[in-house]
């Protein structure tokens, strides 16, 4: 369970922070705090539907979800996966965001295969980011329970990147993105889906990102530059865990 004396920073009407820590304890943090909206959810309609995402830091707290003691205490058979964006590259590719998580434990997982909800993204891309809406708005009623977001050094998010296309489609929930910084195609969750969620949660780790975290919390910038700005309601708040190397030079707003 999650620790209850952590200073929750209630950043503004949209974001919240919280430091448990260093690396270490942070990756405890976000385990803990996964398993709180778990049993939330299954508490709430039965099942959990959790949007999975790319990077070093996600990849590490798969391995913890995936690994004794936590995985007993997951029913494995009620957790659906989406992922929140990927590369135009086939599942067995190491690039693929899809790959990763289930070489990182998910393949050892009992969840039945009609729970595994791959984003095609190889071949015909805006048809199946069509599909993978359908199947969004068929599963959940377009409303996840948990979204799990990194923010890259230019301040995306997901495949939200600085001055494309999808920082401005309001209407879909999935969309193609022409990503000009990686000259290629990649398929995303929009701020529409992003924010209906009922758990953003955008992990910040290392003091690599403590300049962009400053920037996107505290810079009044336009969302077309940094993307994740934009992420986060005032009915759907997003929570920015970040350890203290992150952290550095936001502690006086804490």
């Amino acid at each position: 369970m999650l620790e209850t004396n952590l200073k929750f920073c209630h950043f503004d009407q949209r974001r919240d922070v919280v430091v448990p820590g260093d690396t270490k304890q942070t990756l405890k943090f976000c385990v803990d705090h996964f398993l709180n909206a778990y049993e939330e959810a299954i508490k709430s309609h039965g099942n959990f539907y959790v949007a999975l995402s790319g990077g070093s830091t996600p990849k590490a707290i798969f391995k913890e979800l995936t690994s004794s003691p936590i995985k007993e205490k997951l029913d494995w058979s009620k957790i659906h996966l989406f992922w929140s964006d990927e590369r135009s590259v086939g599942p067995n590719d190491p690039d693929s965001n899809y790959h990763m998580a289930m070489e990182a434990g998910f393949s050892a997982m009992p969840i039945p295969k009609e729970n595994i909800h791959r984003m095609h993204a190889e071949e015909d891309i805006e048809h199946n980011a069509g599909l993978y809406e359908t199947v969004i708005r068929t599963i959940t009623q377009g409303h996840l329970d948990y979204t799990m977001l990194g923010m890259g050094e230019d301040g995306h998010t997901a495949s939200l990147f600085p001055a494309t296309g999808a920082l401005n489609e309001e209407l879909k929930l999935v969309t193609k993105n022409w990503v000009p910084q990686k000259n290629t195609w990649r398929m995303t969750f929009t701020y529409t889906c992003i924010n209906k969620s009922k758990h953003i949660v955008i992990y910040v780790l290392g003091a690599a990102k403590k300049v962009m975290l400053k920037s996107v919390l505290t810079d009044e910038k336009h969302f077309t530059d940094y993307p994740i700005v934009k992420v986060g309601t005032k009915s759907h708040k997003a929570l920015w865990i970040c350890d203290t190397d992150a952290a550095q030079e936001i502690k006086k707003r804490l």
